[in-house]
């Protein structure tokens, strides 16, 4: 039978592959970090199994690289974190992120199991994929034992089956508007969830920062964050719905170098593209027309920013190229 480990990698198998090394790499420096800071055993062992998830990832993905001739990726190293630095986040908000980390790398995967054909590499993103669903059904049932998951709200059962009669159903910037269906209260509560994890995180980094730049691209993003939960969340209160806990209290009060700017910069960034896409999401799932004003408005204000965090990278050196077509003219031009 023919190898088919030879067929050459398609761009998304190349681009899946980078972002993915690039990816663990952040996390092995992260949860190395956690690991050092960590004092409840349960979610030691949590930290643990996403260590060692990350780092045999890496090993899998740099054995399809050299054998494809492909440059590996640098990442992020040893350099760019310090395990000897205080704590900065509480052992609750770490479960809280790598919970969310789940999240990201649960949709990562399944959108590159749907793209990619060499079996190899098939096979390495459902690995990722059943690795990310068990640190979700971790983390979830630690956090329901401690008390610290907020499940989304919750709503009556409908009494029968209705159908949509009136354009009404639609409006949302006159008159009455009609309650929030479920889906929208769905993203509404996870949107809100999310920024108050990037708040978090994002003031940890502001804390730890060296740069000044890359200090007042935070407080920026940690104010634009708050922004946002405090328009989801009135959205919430006005159907009488609970919004998201704050997790405010969970960063310490070290300001001592824990992250390199580069690694901050990077992680920050790749939690902004994932908030454009959350809130693209939204925007097609929720029809009530102020909704959907309400996401098309934040999605510009998030994009800008998140040029202005390219920009610092570019400036700095530490935006990593990821792999690119063939500049044709370039060649031909000699």
């Amino acid at each position: 039978m023919d190898d088919k480990t030879k067929i050459q990698l398609t761009s998304t198998e190349m681009s899946g592959l980078w972002s993915q090394y690039l990816n663990d790499t952040l996390a092995t420096c992260v949860n190395t970090y956690f690991l050092e800071k960590v004092d409840d055993p349960e979610t030691r062992s949590i930290i643990e199994f996403t260590l060692g998830v990350a780092k045999n990832n890496l090993s899998i993905m740099e054995g399809i690289f050299k054998k494809e001739g492909f440059p590996i990726p640098i990442g992020f190293t040893e350099n760019d974190v310090n395990p000897s630095a205080p704590r900065l986040f509480s052992d609750a908000f770490m479960l809280m992120y790598l919970r969310h980390m789940s999240i990201l790398a649960m949709a990562a995967s399944s959108a590159a199991i749907a793209v990619v054909t060499r079996p190899d590499v098939v096979d390495f993103h459902k690995r990722v994929l059943n690795k990310s669903v068990k640190l979700q059904d971790l983390t979830r049932d630690l956090m329901l034992q401690q008390g610290t998951y907020q499940k989304p709200p919750l709503i009556s059962v409908p009494d029968e089956v209705d159908f949509v009669e009136k354009q009404q159903f639609l409006a949302g910037f006159f008159g009455k508007k009609r309650s929030l269906t479920a889906v929208e209260i769905t993203h509404l509560f996870l949107n809100a969830q999310t920024n108050m994890v990037g708040k978090v995180l994002m003031t940890g980094f502001a804390q730890s920062a060296e740069r000044d730049d890359v200090k007042q691209f935070l407080i920026r993003g940690k104010q634009l964050a708050q922004k946002h939960i405090d328009i989801f969340s009135e959205i919430l209160q006005k159907d009488d719905l609970p919004v998201a806990m704050s997790w405010d209290s969970s960063v310490t009060n070290s300001t001592t170098k824990v992250f390199s700017d580069k690694l901050i910069m990077f992680h920050t960034s790749a939690m902004i593209a994932a908030g454009i896409g959350n809130y693209g999401v939204a925007l097609a799932a929720s029809p009530r027309r102020d909704l959907g004003l309400k996401y098309a408005s934040m999605i510009p204000e998030i994009s800008l920013y998140a040029e202005d965090g390219a920009n610092i990278m570019i400036k700095h050196k530490w935006m990593e190229e990821p792999p690119q077509a063939d500049d044709r003219d370039q060649l031909i031009r000699g």
